[in-house]
């Protein structure tokens, strides 16, 4: 690859993984900690230890502590287990988040609105947790040990394993604030996930359309002039007539669907047109590079 870009990638996952840091950061202190939302996770242990700590009434363990606390033990251990250079990115997002658990100063955008703060708590975590998968990294906790464990545990799989992490977690949670604040945290678990597949998947998702056409000449001219999109044209057989045609096959995005079926309407009402969606498209015009 050549070095320029590569400089580029390396230079856009660093601000991804200070991003979806800060993101993280900001959610668990001002929306997820001040109602006692537990989602799994180092974060959570980091919420319940605050929390056990402050209704003791000896010294508070601050959040960026508990991720300290819970986290270097997990980092030793895949260190240990896979080496310096596999844990690199997600170590620099664990010091850049526990910095902002320090430094930022307390406050609360939710108090007593458990749907709010599991609805946004969970948008933020995903976003969070999304823009670092996005840059090959993690906030560490369960997600790591879990990736760890299975070179131990080698008939379990790594997601079965971060599932049971944080089941745990979630339960120490349910223990320490109850179940209906447990409920409300499930609720922020699973706009968590939806928000993760979005934001990992959504640069990746493309359309496929195909169209038969005896006027398809013309039209994968105006497709590849005004939307700039490849065409390839193939032959096929229709079964029932036994007569030989062609069709043009073109990839875009999904923006570029009602902008393709004005120019198929313009030149052949009769067209036979297919769109279907793609999952992942990796060449020019979209991801361009193998991750």
């Amino acid at each position: 690859m050549d070095k320029k870009i590569l400089g580029a990638l390396r230079v856009k996952e660093l601000l991804l993984i200070i991003l979806g840091s800060a993101i993280l950061a900001v959610t668990v202190k001002y929306i997820l900690d001040p109602v006692g939302l537990v989602t799994g996770g180092v974060s959570g242990l980091a919420i319940v230890a605050r929390y056990l700590s402050m209704k003791s009434g000896s010294f508070v363990i601050p959040l960026w502590l508990g991720n300290v606390i819970f986290n270097v033990p997990i980092f030793l251990f895949a260190w240990k287990t896979e080496g310096f250079k596999s844990i690199m990115r997600t170590s620099l997002s664990f010091i850049i988040m526990s910095l902002l658990l320090g430094v930022l100063p307390d406050g609360a955008l939710f108090t007593d609105n458990f749907i709010l703060a599991s609805v946004y708590g969970g948008i933020g975590f995903g976003l969070g947790v999304g823009l670092l998968l996005t840059a090959k990294a993690t906030s560490g906790g369960t997600d790591m040990l879990g990736n760890t464990l299975s070179h131990y545990i080698r008939h379990v799989s790594v997601g079965t394993l971060v599932q049971i992490l944080d089941g745990i977690v979630v339960l120490i949670g349910a223990f320490v604030f109850g179940v209906e604040q447990t409920l409300y945290a499930i609720i922020a678990v699973f706009v968590m996930g939806t928000v993760i597949d979005y934001v990992v998947d959504s640069r990746k998702k493309a359309k496929i359309a195909m169209i038969i056409t005896p006027r398809w000449q013309e039209i994968t001219d105006v497709i590849m002039k005004d939307l700039d999109r490849g065409v390839t044209g193939i032959k096929v057989t229709g079964m029932y007539t036994n007569e030989e045609k062609e069709a043009i096959i073109c990839v875009c995005s999904i923006r570029d669907v009602p902008l393709l079926k004005d120019i198929v309407k313009d030149y052949d009402m009769d067209a036979f047109f297919v769109v279907g969606s793609i999952n992942e498209v990796i060449g020019e015009g979209f991801i361009e590079h193998w991750t």
